[in-house]
């Protein structure tokens, strides 16, 4: 089994903070970008079946009604589909209404992931977000009420004067939504966006490295109090209910990446397609996959298990870890000091963060990788 990935590259505006691969002047080349996806679609079809397919971006709900029926009926019409398929949509709450919530239902989008980021009015302008917090409220309310069951939401913390109080505040509220699913991140500075120049030219003071812990563990405990399982490093649900799509990239299960930037996995190399929307598009046209490839070697997929599993709360599987490698000495010491630092815990079949190392879950990882000799 696999999943779709499908990035769409269109955005109304930039945040400040993202790096991702986007554009704000689409409307000449729309048509052309959603046929190229769909053509894709059809030179990368196989025959695994596919149990999730992801809209991400960019700003997938963006898109109208008949360019989201197009790509899903180019994947019905080439793929094998399971019956108990997950599409996840990511909305913003500027582009959520009544109207748009039925035909989402109606295509079968059973999955959303609204991106709220905060409700804080002074912090959503510097972010150059398009929608209000009275928006926000509005789009999980009316998902909810069009018969939506599965609703993520998206949070930021580590804010530029989010103060512990004020988190905790907008907590409490999300805690008050009908939803099953979180996503938390911590603020992190990109190079090459507004946000970083801000912090450069000391116009905006970023929130320290103590600041953002505090935060992170305040959610952890704030959610679990409210019967929330921390299954990833920054998702939480209830009653069970992952992220079927992205729980397989942590999982290290194969998936197809379609659109301009967006990455795929095939179980032993990894690819990403060119991020510019002309080059990609024209190389479609020509019936070429616009990709570089990377073939892992054992190496890699040893280092790829350690930085994904440890995010997890499934951890990570010594016995397909030390089938690829048989780690030396100096590997074996290092994994020793996290254990006993109290931040790594061994079991006979796994090793998984502590509530201690979750804090330090990318440096735990990279300090465990193996270089190729």
């Amino acid at each position: 089994m696999s999943g779709i990935y499908i990035h769409i590259p269109f955005c109304k505006q930039q945040c400040s903070y993202c790096d991702f691969h986007f554009s704000t002047t689409f409307e000449v080349y729309r048509f052309e970008m959603i046929a190229a996806i769909c053509k894709e679609l059809v030179l990368r079809r196989n025959d695994d079946s596919i149990q999730t397919i992801y809209f991400g971006g960019g700003t997938p709900s963006i898109l109208f009604e008949a360019e989201l029926e197009l790509i899903l009926s180019t994947i019905y019409t080439n793929y094998s589909v399971e019956k108990d398929l997950e599409i996840t949509l990511e909305c913003n709450p500027d582009d959520c209404s009544e109207i748009r919530f039925e035909e989402w239902k109606k295509l079968g989008i059973n999955r959303l992931s609204i991106g709220i980021q905060s409700f804080n009015a002074d912090q959503l302008k510097w972010m150059n977000r398009a929608h209000s917090a009275k928006q926000s409220r509005e789009a999980v309310r009316l998902a909810h009420e069009k018969g939506f069951e599965n609703i993520t939401i998206d949070l930021i913390y580590g804010l530029p004067n989010l103060t512990s109080n004020e988190w905790l505040d907008q907590l409490a509220e999300v805690l008050l939504f009908p939803i099953q699913h979180i996503s938390a991140y911590c603020l992190t500075i990109e190079e090459k966006t507004p946000l970083a120049k801000w912090v450069k030219d000391k116009k905006i003071i970023p929130a320290g490295n103590e600041e953002q812990s505090e935060q992170f563990e305040l959610l952890v405990q704030t959610l679990a109090k409210a019967g929330f399982e921390q299954y990833e490093i920054s998702n939480f649900c209830r009653n069970e209910n992952y992220s079927k799509h992205n729980s397989a990239y942590w999982l290290g299960k194969k998936f197809i990446g379609v659109g301009p930037s967006a990455h795929g996995f095939t179980g032993e190399s990894r690819y990403w397609n060119v991020a510019s929307n002309q080059k990609y598009m024209n190389q479609i046209k020509e019936n070429h996959l616009p990709q570089t490839i990377e073939k892992l070697s054992v190496f890699d997929r040893f280092n790829e298990l350690i930085l994904l599993g440890l995010r997890t709360k499934w951890g990570v599987n010594k016995v397909l870890l030390f089938d690829l490698i048989e780690p030396e000495i100096n590997w074996i010491s290092q994994k020793k000091r996290f254990i006993e630092s109290e931040e790594l815990i061994e079991t006979e079949e796994l090793f998984y963060l502590s509530e201690k190392g979750k804090l330090r879950a990318d440096l735990i990882a990279s300090e465990l990788f193996l270089l190729s000799k």
